[in-house]
């Protein structure tokens, strides 16, 4: 009996960091913006700081999902791919679950108030919007993708909320909205290819879409990206004077493209966090664009 416990605790391990979606703790590197586009990255505390609100941040995306994970498991257990999370294949019991996102809320919360209060009350909206998002916003078509936008919205407010912010461009909230918007509409086409006619089943948004209409939708949101982009590389007002900023936009727009032959051509994009860690000429695009951006606010 206790060698049959002591195998059921890794599988109880493995099946909270599963749970955790460490994949998708990605998402929240947006909330090194500030802290990059205002210079301050070798600043010291500015950087412990934004280090600190990045863990706080990933642990409240993490609370998040368990309780998505909770309210979807109806939905969860008649979908393909999700039907094996732990939660809907009662690998992880909800008993547990519950009590994790318990521990999850004290510590996050607790933790971001003693980093700072402003940054905590922005970790608190960003629950209370996944909050609306799961019981009630994701079934509303449009909206449901405007929401997760505004989620990013809120990561990069949160990084300003941690820093003495000096020179922070507005144009970096529009670039990242109309990016989230991008991905968002690029997932949903994903859905709708891989479930067929059973999406609305799997998902009651996508009856609201249908491919012809996310396919307009992607091309106007990446067309505005790509344009938003382009003004902030040269009007921002702390960026070179020389406008070397524009190099990386060759970068933007081979990340974007890419994307979009990614979810139309190779019918990717159901989850967009596995195409960057799995896409070599996208991750080498991200690398590239980074270390332009590196050197072109650090070093010249």
């Amino acid at each position: 009996m206790e060698s049959v416990n002591q195998s059921r605790k890794p599988d109880l391990v493995k099946a909270i960091l599963k749970t955790m979606r460490l994949k998708q703790w990605a998402k929240n590197v947006v909330i090194f913006a500030a802290l990059v586009f205002d210079r301050q990255l070798t600043n010291t505390t500015s950087l412990l700081h934004t280090l600190a609100g990045f863990v706080i941040f990933c642990l409240i995306s993490s609370l998040v999902y368990f309780i998505n994970d909770i309210v979807d498991i109806e939905a969860d257990r008649n979908h393909p791919d999700k039907k094996h999370r732990p939660i809907a294949s009662g690998v992880l019991p909800i008993p547990l679950a519950y009590l994790i996102i318990a521990l999850l809320f004290v510590c996050s919360f607790t933790a971001a108030y003693l980093l700072s209060k402003p940054f905590a009350v922005i970790g608190l909206a960003y629950l209370l919007l996944n909050l609306a998002y799961s019981f009630w916003l994701k079934h509303i078509p449009l909206l449901d993708i405007l929401v997760i936008a505004a989620g990013f919205v809120l990561r990069i407010a949160a990084g300003v909320m941690l820093i003495q912010v000096e020179r922070f461009s507005p144009w970096l909230y529009v670039v990242t909205t109309l990016l989230a918007l991008y991905l968002g509409f690029g997932k949903r086409r994903a859905e709708l290819a891989l479930l067929a006619g059973g999406a609305y089943s799997h998902r009651k948004v996508l009856d609201g879409y249908t491919i012809p209409l996310l396919d307009q939708l992607i091309t106007i949101v990446s067309s505005t990206t790509i344009v938003a982009y382009s003004l902030y590389t040269f009007s921002a007002p702390n960026l070179p004077a020389n406008h070397t900023m524009m190099l990386t936009i060759p970068f933007a727009l081979y990340g974007i493209f890419r994307y979009l032959y990614l979810i139309q051509v190779k019918n990717y994009g159901g989850a967009p966090e596995d195409m960057l860690f799995q896409d070599r000429p996208l991750q080498l695009a991200i690398l590239l664009w980074v270390i332009a951006i590196f050197l072109i606010f650090y070093i010249y």
